[in-house]
This record gives structure tokens, C-alpha cells and sequence, in this order.
């Protein structure tokens, strides 16, 4: 059984059930939750609940495996080709999971969808993570799209202005035309397919989806290929 370690600030005191799993590098404090909710977690051999607080004396079990003792954080970028789902499932032969470093558990940060490639950070720091994604941090992530059609005149504007998705609107972000079917777009918010569905509401169908910067780590100053992964300094990133 593998055991996993916590941070000693959290062996001082208990914590929230779902903060000490994402200290112990399993994955970020929302991932905990829902494998919570999902029935995966065990406190004291019962099964666990959200409002459970915990420290190093409690025996936490996540997946199977053991919480129990500290283990160094770790970064890596991936430049993710089309196909590979970011779903930690090892049944699935196209899942993340078989192309990540067998050493260490990290687990994605700000997923990219099966049909879209780029640049993926990987971590086992559950509280950088939540630095990374949380909207209260507007880290930007850098797009290169590439749409079905030639854009017209207000396309840019339109995106750029906001439009609605998933109930409600969009945040202002940068856009700018590149080619005649290919735009560049700088996002701080990280909704569910958010890009496919604004261009979707504008009229048109994004056929190439590229991600090719987070916050500061670019693909091109990383001169990472297709399909490989690379080990990282957390100061790479921000």
C-alpha cells in the first residue's frame, strides 16, 4: 500500500477532511470533495463525510491508499496531444493516467478536453493547484483556436466582450484574430468547454483547440514535443 504524506503545519492541528487530502498531494481540495461524495474516502475505517476533521493520527484512506506521511512536491509540464482523456482512469487505455511519471502521483491541473492538446501542468500540491485554477487568482491560459469558417468583423470583439455560457456570461478576456480561421484568446476563468461553447454561440465550430501557455510556462520556451513530459521548478510557473 502506498502511503502518501501530509504537510507538518497540518500535523499541528485537525483540518478539514478534504484540505488534508489536498496537502497530502492526492489531488486539489475540490477533486477531494467530490471523491468524498463519491464514497472513495475511509476515516477510521467508516466511511467519510465532509464536515470530518482530521490530523496524522486518524487513518485516512483515499483510493485505497493510505495517507500517512510526507511526500516532496513535485511539478511536471505535459504537452498533451488530441486523444489523451485527462481522467485519471486506469481502465481506459487513452486515459492521462498511463502517460504520467511512475515515481510520483500528480494529477492535472485545469483539465484540457480529449479533443484538445497543449501545455498541462501536473502536481501533486493541492494548495498551488488552487492557486492556479480558483478565479481569485486570474492566472491567464494562453489559446491558439482554430474555427471552422473565416471570422468576420466582430467576432474578436464579441468574445472579448463576454457571451453567455452556462447561464451566464463570460468575463472580458483578450482576443485577437490571427489568421483568417484561426484566433488567439487569453482566458482567467476556466469554465467547462468554455472556449468551444463561446464560439459556438458566435456561429462557429473550433476544430483545433491549443493551449499553449499557464500563467508564465510557455510551450515555446519550453521546446517541449508532442506527447512528452518534463519535470518543472513551481517558480517555472508563476
Amino acid at each position: 500500500m502506498i502511503k502518501l504524506t501530509v504537510q507538518k503545519s497540518l500535523m499541528l492541528e485537525k483540518v478539514r477532511l478534504a484540505k488534508f487530502i489536498a496537502h497530502a498531494g492526492v489531488c486539489s481540495r475540490k477533486q477531494a470533495s467530490r471523491l468524498i461524495d463519491q464514497g472513495e474516502v475511509t476515516v477510521n475505517g467508516r466511511a467519510a463525510n465532509h464536515i470530518d476533521h482530521v490530523d496524522e493520527h486518524d487513518d485516512v484512506i483515499v483510493l485505497g491508499e493510505k495517507i500517512s506521511a510526507k511526500a516532496p512536491l513535485t511539478y511536471f509540464a505535459y504537452h498533451k496531444p488530441v486523444g489523451i482523456d485527462c481522467k485519471l482512469n486506469a481502465d481506459d487505455p487513452t486515459s492521462l493516467i498511463h502517460s504520467l511519471p511512475k515515481t510520483t502521483r500528480v494529477y492535472p491541473i485545469g483539465r484540457l478536453d480529449k479533443d484538445s492538446r497543449g501545455l498541462l501542468i501536473l502536481t501533486n500540491d493541492g494548495e498551488f493547484c488552487n492557486q492556479l485554477i480558483h478565479p481569485d487568482y486570474h492566472q491567464p491560459k494562453r489559446y491558439l483556436v482554430t474555427v471552422d469558417k473565416p471570422l468576420d468583423s466582430d467576432f474578436c470583439k464579441k468574445m472579448a466582450n463576454g457571451v453567455p455560457v452556462d447561464k451566464q456570461i463570460t468575463l472580458p478576456c483578450e482576443v485577437t484574430q490571427v489568421t483568417e480561421t484561426q484566433f488567439c484568446i487569453v482566458l482567467k476563468q476556466g469554465l467547462n468547454r468554455q472556449i468551444r461553447k463561446m464560439a459556438r454561440f458566435c456561429g462557429y465550430k473550433v476544430i483545433d483547440l491549443y493551449r499553449t501557455d499557464i500563467a508564465k510556462l510557455s510551450l515555446t520556451t519550453l521546446n517541449l514535443p508532442e506527447g512528452q513530459i518534463v519535470s518543472i521548478k513551481k517558480s517555472d510557473i508563476l
